[in-house]
């Protein structure tokens, strides 16, 4: 498939007057490719995918000059482009009723592959709501989940940089082109998702943020996100949007709790009494998609390992797959013991368990319970490779938690 071909096709479609995402949608779903769409404009009203009109409008190519003039700025600026057809698209963005058929993006594409959960909040928030935002948002990295956020000042800003400090790193989605720096106080964390995130956005080149461009910025927030949680809005806060789409999206809504009587917390508060499952730290959010979680994860590829120059494995996707030193035989144990473990023996038959899955739990076969450092060091993994493999066990019921960062096998 030529790339620029079918991006410059992308761009017909987008500038084709009358001619919106629910109707590429379809056209990408009859059509090979967007060329091929567009090539084939005439026969659209045979197959029932668009008016006569619209069709006219792309035969006649009146979209012409403005997809001319969008691809040579972002040819110019040598943007980075993943249309429709592209194997990089997110998958979860051809689910939407209205998705985009062109993004452009700079940094990490794949994080699209992640599992990811949307932070989002005020920009006018409490010193409670910044560090609530920030602290989650590491917790969810810190296992492999990519946070989701708009890069706007106050919560989104703290949520990127929760989640730039794990592996699972951040998204943040523009509501204006790629190469405008909003808000120019964010400068600092835009430029370390270019390096270590990824900046996503559907708007072109020079494209000013404007206030209905939010919303639209909004859906592509929960669209690539498993669920959204609003750390802290007051009830018009643009945060509310995302939460009402992810809920149109089939997505579970989190919203953390404040103080009675604080204003900006008062759309948290509304959306809880709707339904909003309340939270206070990332396990919450973990045990209700627990079952999501298990899915996404296990389907993350295993990329090179890419350090930086300070040492740090920004791109790690999940544990390495290596050789594991040699297990230690257990120790005799009480008849009982035996017994449980021969019960978990065949429960797992059923788990799929990878093999370093295998290997944690034959690990803590041999002892009653053992801490995550321990077990971490026995391995030679690190921390958070161990703390991703022991969560992928505790959702599949075969480990559990225990105060301190202990842990024990789980009893069948």
């Amino acid at each position: 498939m030529d790339l620029r071909k079918e991006y410059f096709a992308c761009l017909a479609l987008k500038h084709t007057p009358r001619l919106g995402p629910k109707v590429w949608r379809e056209l990408f779903v009859h059509y090979d490719s967007a060329f091929e769409a567009v090539q084939d404009a005439a026969s659209w009203p045979l197959y029932a995918l668009a008016t006569p009109a619209v069709s006219r409008n792309c035969v006649q190519e009146v979209w012409r000059e403005k997809a001319e003039d969008e691809y040579r700025k972002a040819t110019r600026a040598k943007m980075e482009v993943v249309t429709w057809f592209d194997p990089r698209f997110p998958h979860a963005l051809k689910h939407l009723s209205d998705p985009p058929a062109i993004l452009y993006v700079s940094g990490d594409v794949s994080l699209f592959e992640n599992p990811g959960v949307a932070v989002v909040g005020a920009r006018e928030c409490s010193r409670l709501g910044l560090e609530t935002a920030g602290r989650i948002s590491a917790q969810l990295s810190k296992i492999g989940i990519t946070v989701v956020s708009g890069l706007a000042l106050g919560i989104d800003r703290q949520a990127h940089l929760g989640g730039l400090k794990g592996i699972g790193s951040s998204i943040a989605v523009l509501g204006c082109g790629l190469d405008i720096e909003y808000p120019v106080d964010n400068g600092d964390v835009r430029r370390q998702l270019d390096k270590q995130g990824l900046v996503v956005t559907e708007f072109g080149p020079g494209v000013r943020p404007r206030g209905q461009h939010f919303p639209v910025r909004n859906r592509l927030i929960s669209g690539l996100s498993l669920g959204v949680l609003v750390a802290e809005a007051a009830h018009n806060s643009g945060s509310l949007i995302t939460a009402r789409l992810a809920g149109e999206q089939g997505k579970d809504v989190f919203a953390v709790p404040g103080p009675i009587g604080q204003p900006t917390f008062t759309g948290c508060h509304r959306l809880i009494k709707q339904g909003a499952a309340l939270v206070e730290s990332a396990s919450d959010i973990v045990e209700i998609l627990r079952y999501d979680f298990v899915r996404e994860l296990a389907l993350i590829p295993d990329p090179p390992s890419e350090t930086t120059e300070e040492g740090v494995d920004v791109k790690q996707a999940k544990v390495r797959k290596k050789s594991h030193s040699k297990k230690k035989e257990p120790t005799a144990r009480a008849s009982s013991s035996v017994a449980r473990k021969r019960r978990s023996s065949v429960d797992r038959e059923a788990m799929n368990l990878t093999e370093e899955e295998s290997s944690v739990l034959a690990l803590m076969d041999s002892t009653d319970k053992i801490h995550i450092d321990a077990l971490g060091r026995k391995l030679d993994l690190d921390s958070a490779s161990i703390s991703r493999l022991l969560l992928m066990l505790e959702m599949r019921g075969a480990v559990q938690q225990l105060p301190g960062m202990w842990y024990v096998v789980r009893e069948s």
